[in-house]
């Protein structure tokens, strides 16, 4: 059971509730859903299960469904056949019934585009049987992967990957796009200086190593209609290096932020561990909060919300029970960030968003990692 205040299930209900902007989308309430991949789409192709998942959960009050990650359309750009894709006929017509149940039962929807660079699971050959590629040919540890470092050619194949993937999420019903550039995937590779080793125009300095990353904000910003909206993921931690900062200061946060935001990004999705860790000494703003404080755009915060443990050691198998969210209302209501983004709290219950909303907290799951009802 949530231990909240005797005010929380009013003040959820009022601040909660309130629609937000992004670009020309307006999201219903300020409850989004977390991408969190799974492995259902046999040859990359969403089902009706997929139909469902999404649109049970847009159903209960979900403002705004950021799907798992999606393929884009690149040799290189996964491992899985289990991993839905966002390119081919079959699969972009299995995400225009997702998008399309989304929107009937009151929802938004984007996809996150997604091309994981250098980062394999062990013992999983690449998809379609394809070289792994990054930024220097590094894995997250600084090791020497299977793959290669890329060549302009590669780098350019990928940019237009991801703006077809746009144009196509938009002529098939989507409201925007999410882009993958967080937790150590090749967006992410680029950015981080861990792997990042080039000494052309991609590599050196932070601001140099935002060109990939900016170059692919700004292909899709050309793809799509000015008013489509384009969501950036980042996060400073990386699979495998919960440690590592892209940013150490508010002001190396601003350079590297900053030319994304040029390039066409309309909101931050900022990943954190724990949303209430504040980012810098000095200051209680959370990585979403300053990231909305450094550009001005909206910001997505996300990160172990409604869990009373971190999302990893819930991942890892571990049972969480539900954490009050007294303080995320505090920070909404302090306009700290615009959205919050739920993830295993919505997993294992559907209906987490609307029992939210309705001030039912004594409803509220814990989270459970053997539970199969989160799959669905």
């Amino acid at each position: 059971m949530t231990v909240t205040a005797p005010d929380t299930a009013s003040r959820a209900a009022d601040i909660l509730s309130r629609p937000a902007r992004i670009n020309g989308l307006t999201v219903p309430n300020r409850i989004a859903m977390a991408p969190m991949t799974r492995m259902f789409s046999p040859g990359g192709i969403p089902g009706e299960d997929v139909v469902s998942y999404y649109s049970r959960r847009a159903a209960a009050g979900v403002g705004l469904i950021v799907t798992e990650g999606t393929y884009v359309g690149h040799e290189s750009a996964g491992q899985s056949d289990s991993v839905p894709r966002f390119h081919g006929e079959e699969q972009l017509a299995g995400w225009a019934k997702v998008a399309e149940a989304v929107h009937a039962a009151g929802g938004t929807i984007v996809p996150q585009l997604w091309h994981i660079g250098m980062v394999r699971q062990a013992g999983e050959p690449p998809f379609p049987d394809a070289p792994a590629m990054g930024p220097s040919g590094l894995r997250t540890d600084g090791t020497e992967g299977t793959g290669r470092a890329m060549t302009q050619a590669d780098i350019d194949d990928v940019v237009a990957a991801f703006a077809k993937a746009a144009a196509d999420a938009e002529r098939i019903g989507f409201d925007g796009v999410e882009l993958h550039g967080a937790h150590g995937y090749l967006i992410d590779q680029f950015l981080w200086e861990g792997t990042n080793r080039r000494t052309d125009a991609y590599g050196g300095d932070l601001v140099a190593r935002t060109k990939f990353a900016a170059e692919i904000v700004a292909a899709v910003r050309a793809a799509v209609s000015p008013s489509f909206p384009i969501i950036f993921r980042y996060s400073q931690w990386k699979q495998d290096a919960y440690q590592a900062r892209l940013a150490e200061t508010p002001e190396e946060l601003e350079a590297l932020l900053t030319p994304l935001a040029a390039a066409g990004v309309d909101a931050f999705h900022a990943s954190t561990r724990r949303y209430w860790v504040p980012e810098f000494d000095g200051s209680d703003l959370n990585l979403a909060g300053w990231t909305k404080k450094l550009t001005g755009r909206t910001a997505i915060t996300v990160g172990s919300v409604g869990l009373d443990e971190d999302f990893m050691k819930a991942f890892q198998g571990e049972s969480a029970g539900a954490r009050s969210i007294d303080d995320l209302l505090d920070r909404l209501e302090a306009d700290e960030f615009d959205l919050v983004a739920v993830g295993r709290a919505v997993l294992q219950d559907p209906q987490w968003a609307a029992k939210v909303l309705s001030g039912r907290f004594d409803e509220l799951e814990a989270y459970d990692a053997a539970s199969l009802r989160k799959l669905t």
